[in-house]
């Protein structure tokens, strides 16, 4: 539950967020109704792209049985854990810019006269959303992998209020939200999700003897803290937490986390000599 929470908050709130920046600039222009009208049009084909993306993983699922269904399991979890990377890095990258860039956007689709104006502002925010809500799909696909459905559809719901909450505090200015440091610890959280479906999948593929454990377990922690019960249970099931772990799934973590580590601080390091030189 936990895992869909975050994961439909962060998304959810981008998703939300970028709307509010359009929203912004299209109350600026000098006829912003016709535009607002092809924002919100352009947000619900987004939802329904997002929605069919869904659907057609769905029917893709119910056409394999047996270890062919377990091998398009494997590879949505291992998705769903690559997605998360690479969505953390490129917020890493670009979250700063965002707001100039789909404000940029807005002007260039705008530039166009009559239905095309109209047209490019539903574009931009049809990709935006799209894009927030097709991530949300894998994402909530590779953990329903990993638990019932009713806990997961639990979480999601209670992501997508929370969303709403953030972003409403956001619209009002509220002082006490500092959206970068609300960013960053999202990434943390996101990155800990993204471990746990790591280490489920690469667990599957040891299991399916496509990787070798190594060392099996190479340390046991279950008098100490099981992994099958109380707070063991909640660590297994938010961050991977193994307490007999093969060496493999050691070294898939730290794997994760240092390539992780390493690109954030590269990152950080070319905006900073970015930052001083502009």
């Amino acid at each position: 539950m936990w895992n869909a929470l975050i994961v439909v908050w962060r998304e959810s709130l981008e998703a939300m967020l970028v709307i509010g920046v359009l929203l912004s600039w299209i109350v600026r222009q000098s006829d912003p109704v016709p535009l607002r009208r092809g924002l919100w049009g352009g947000a619900a084909a987004g939802i329904g792209l997002a929605l069919a993306l869904g659907l057609a993983a769905y029917a893709a699922q119910s056409e394999f049985a047996g270890a062919a269904l377990e091998q398009f399991q494997l590879a949505m979890v291992l998705a769903a854990a690559a997605l998360i990377l690479h969505m953390v890095l490129w917020m890493h990258e670009h979250g700063r810019g965002m707001k100039r860039e789909l404000e940029r956007q807005a002007a260039q689709a705008a530039a166009r006269a009559g239905s095309g104006a109209i047209l490019g502002v539903a574009a931009v925010a049809a990709l935006a959303v799209a894009r927030e809500g097709a991530e949300t799909v894998v994402f909530l696909y590779g953990l329903g992998m990993e638990g019932e459905a009713a806990p997961l559809f639990g979480g999601a719901a209670a992501g997508f209020a929370l969303a709403g909450a953030t972003a409403w505090a956001v619209a009002r200015g509220a002082r006490f939200l500092n959206m970068r440091t609300l960013f960053r610890a999202s990434e943390f959280l996101l990155l800990l999700i993204g471990t746990s479906l790591l280490v489920a999948g690469v667990d599957k593929m040891i299991g399916l003897e496509w990787l070798p454990a190594l060392v099996d377990p190479l340390w046991d922690a279950a008098a100490i803290l099981p992994d099958g019960r109380g707070a063991g249970r909640f660590l297994a099931d938010f961050v991977g937490y193994r307490a007999r772990p093969a060496a493999t799934v050691v070294i898939a973590i730290a794997a994760f986390w240092g390539y992780a580590l390493w690109r954030m601080a590269r990152l950080d390091r070319a905006a900073a000599q970015g930052a001083r030189h502009g």
